[in-house]
């Protein structure tokens, strides 16, 4: 009877090694991903787009790297929440990515200083329904890959 116990209790022994270095893989895979952030064709020209090609703005209210944007208007405009480091791709500069802590303790993305959202007016790629709105307090405009704002 104490030699079943004992493989029993090795065999959950070990089924649950497995399993926890299966979740640690999946984790630190997921992980070293990152965030991405790219550049992509668009009726404004070349602008900063998400993983998905979906736009991704600035808000002209946000002040030295910090959002100013919660509650409905998080709702209307989502945070670029960073998932790993965030990663540079297709034409945009490593150099001017950058998170922000959020106050629910979330890191959003940055580029060039400017935390990053998109619009849920954008239904699908390349859409810029939000270039110039002024909703939530303040303006809000499409990046270019130097991380300027396009005014059109």
């Amino acid at each position: 009877m104490k030699g079943l116990v004992l493989a029993i209790g090795a065999v959950v022994a070990a089924v649950s090694l497995s399993y926890g270095l299966g979740i640690a893989s999946a984790s630190s895979s997921s992980a070293a991903a990152g965030t991405k952030v790219g550049v992509a064709s668009s009726s404004l020209g070349r602008i900063l787009v998400d993983s998905h090609g979906r736009t991704l703005y600035l808000f002209a209210k946000d002040k030295n790297g910090k959002s100013a944007c919660y509650g409905s208007c998080a709702a209307y405009w989502p945070p670029l929440i960073a998932s790993g480091k965030p990663r540079a791709v297709s034409g945009a500069k490593a150099s001017l990515l950058g998170t922000t802590r959020r106050h629910d303790g979330r890191r959003q993305v940055t580029y060039r200083h400017h935390p990053l959202y998109r619009y849920a007016g954008d239904a699908g790629k390349g859409q810029t329904n939000g270039q110039g709105l002024n909703e939530s307090g303040g303006l809000w405009w499409v990046l270019s890959p130097a991380g300027n704002k396009i005014a059109s």
